[in-house]
Formats: structure tokens, C-alpha cells, sequence
């Protein structure tokens, strides 16, 4: 893979990021956005690219110039409600009831800033369908621990995998950061600085 040669920031303490970053063979320096994540937005769509520019402007903000600074935001939409993280095990239980045995879509926004230079944002769509779960499934992997730091309550790298019937689109978007599009917008942005466009 080709090295990018810049200082690159990953404003997010996802470790689901980084390692997908890493995968990709490109290093990232972490540095986790203090920005507020509450913004009132109509789409899912829209409320991830708001969410994940305010992620990396406030990480830029801090960053020399030249340097590439990576931010992102998951959210999981179903039945016309918006899902974060949930709050407790009882917001997970009620967020997972809600995915069960239906398809729900997982957006991820990501901005990607050459410090004092450009910058390009994006969000990506998967559509994930779910098996129907019982009660004591979605007890029993609440009580995992798994689903809390995670939009819609759950991961689909991990123990909930098993739950998942199918998907269109990114797998990596669900896992946190659609790597493809992510490596392929970085890399376009280094060569338009490159080239003087």
C-alpha cells in the first residue's frame, strides 16, 4: 500500500477505527474529539457528516499544517428513529428489540481535513438485517457488556455476528469506518495538493 507520508490524526477513541485503519497499513496518531455529539439533524445522514466534521475541525484546530486529520460518527436508523449509543442496559435491551427480525440502516459520516489546506466529507450507507432474537438472547448479550459503546447497541465483529442474517453495502461502515472510501478519499485529497488542484 502506499505510504502517505504525512502526520495522520484519528479524532476518535474507536479502536474498531484505528484497527481498520491499521489493516489498511496506515498509522494513525489517536487523539479523541472533545466535540459535543448532540446536533439536531432531520437525517441520519445528515446528523453523521455534521457529527464527524465537528469531530475532526476540533482536532484540526489543534494540529500543524500538513497534517491529516481523520473524524467519524456511526449512527443506526430504524423505524424512523436515530440510534446511538445506548445509555444502560435497558436502553440497549429496548434498541435491540427494535432491530429484531427487521432490516435497519447504519450511516457513517467521515471528514477528512488537510490541516490549513482542504477538506472532504462523506457518509456511507449499509443495510443490515437482523434475525429475530428472543428475550433472553438480547438479555444475555446485553449483559456482555458489548453494546454499550457502540451505535445500535451492538457489534457486528463480535457476538451479535451471529444474529446478523445479511447485509448490502459496506461491511467495514458497520464495523465503524467505511475503510474503502475512506482510503480512496484520502488518498484523491493528497493528490490534488500534490498536483496543485
Amino acid at each position: 500500500m502506499k505510504k502517505f507520508g504525512r502526520s495522520i490524526v484519528l479524532a476518535s477513541a474507536s479502536p474498531r477505527r484505528k484497527e481498520l485503519l491499521h489493516q489498511a497499513g496506515i498509522r494513525v496518531r489517536v487523539m479523541p474529539s472533545r466535540a459535543e455529539e448532540c446536533l439536531k439533524k432531520k437525517t441520519a445522514a445528515a446528523l453523521v457528516k455534521a457529527l464527524s466534521c465537528r469531530k475532526a475541525e476540533t482536532v484540526a484546530a489543534l494540529q500543524k499544517p500538513g497534517t491529516v486529520v481523520i473524524g467519524a460518527d456511526t449512527v443506526v436508523a430504524a423505524d424512523g428513529n436515530i440510534l446511538g449509543k445506548p445509555k444502560d442496559k435497558e436502553d440497549a435491551c429496548r434498541m435491540l428489540r427494535s432491530l429484531s427480525g427487521k432490516t435497519h440502516a447504519v450511516y457513517t459520516g467521515v471528514t477528512i481535513i488537510l490541516c490549513g489546506e482542504r477538506q472532504v466529507s462523506f457518509y456511507e450507507k449499509t443495510e443490515v438485517s437482523v434475525y429475530p432474537l428472543t428475550e433472553e438472547e438480547i438479555q444475555a448479550y446485553v449483559e456482555t457488556g458489548e453494546p454499550f459503546d457502540k451505535a445500535g447497541a451492538y457489534g457486528i465483529q463480535g457476538a451479535f455476528g451471529a444474529y446478523i442474517q445479511g447485509l448490502r453495502g459496506d461491511y467495514t461502515n458497520v464495523v465503524g469506518l467505511p475503510l474503502g472510501r475512506t482510503v480512496w478519499e484520502l488518498k484523491h485529497l493528497l493528490e490534488e495538493k500534490e498536483n496543485g488542484l
